[in-house]
């Protein structure tokens, strides 16, 4: 019987820890070594949010570099993941009463592709990314994460990749011990209700905007929404960890959690 897969969501933070080392890519690092090797990953990224949902269904995604004002050699950085068509076509699938389109033009964003050059540097593990439909409510994007628990049984790996606390308009660039009050506060609430329930019960933070300082903490929601698939993964038996937290550049958080 095939051992099932961790849930993992990533606070990816500045596109530059894709060529830097930190706590925070020494975590990346040490999560794809020390977790069970997955047969494919499912991603779902801050960064492609659409109207209806896709899923990458291309044999050979591209990568993309979807920012502007960084070193080349960010832009030089490419990931040469194999897609998989048959893992987009099961997704489909498996989003039952979900209209799904099979992309065959998007690729792997730095959501992506930045987190998993530290992971899985080889990148030898076929990629797939879902986008995040922006019509969704919280609580819809939760029970996406449901739907899709069960791929974890057939070793595919489910990854977020977001921020819990992502205020960019706010970032104190070069700061990086300059952290508003707020963000810090706002994020250990998260951290705090994180194991408050799992399974198929309703999650506390899929009612994340209700919490003190939300608005400052995610004025738009698609950095945050990427971890409620995660918890909605989660089973009753699991724990859920916090492999690293901290913040960059004093409004955004690079809390990380794992399920298993």
């Amino acid at each position: 019987m095939m051992q099932r897969m961790p849930a993992l969501f990533l606070g990816h933070g500045n596109p530059m820890h894709a060529i830097q080392e930190n706590r925070y890519t020494e975590v990346w690092r040490q999560l794809g070594e020390q977790l069970p090797r997955p047969k494919a990953i499912l991603v779902i990224s801050a960064h492609w949010m659409t109207r209806g949902t896709a899923v990458t269904a291309m044999s050979h995604p591209r990568t993309i570099h979807d920012f502007g004002q960084f070193p080349q050699a960010l832009f030089d950085v490419q990931y040469p993941a194999a897609g998989d068509p048959q893992l987009a076509e099961k997704i489909k699938q498996q989003l039952a009463g979900v209209n799904v389109t099979l992309d065959h033009q998007w690729g792997l964003d730095h959501g992506t592709w930045g987190v998993l050059v530290k992971m899985y540097p080889d990148a030898d593990i076929p990629v797939v990314q879902l986008s995040l439909d922006a019509a969704l409510t919280p609580e819809q994007h939760y029970q996406l994460g449901q739907q899709l628990s069960s791929l974890r049984d057939e070793g595919v790996l489910l990854l977020a990749s977001g921020n819990t606390v992502h205020n960019l308009a706010m970032a104190r660039w070069g700061k990086e011990g300059d952290i508003y009050p707020w963000a810090e506060n706002f994020d250990q609430r998260v951290q705090e209700a994180l194991t408050s329930q799992t399974g198929d019960t309703h999650h506390p933070l899929i009612d994340y905007m209700q919490l003190p300082d939300a608005l400052l903490a995610n004025p738009t929601p698609e950095h945050f929404l990427p971890l409620l698939y995660i918890l909605g993964a989660a089973r009753a038996d699991e724990r859920i960890t916090v492999p690293v937290s901290g913040m960059d550049m004093g409004s955004i958080s690079m809390t990380s959690v794992l399920v298993q």
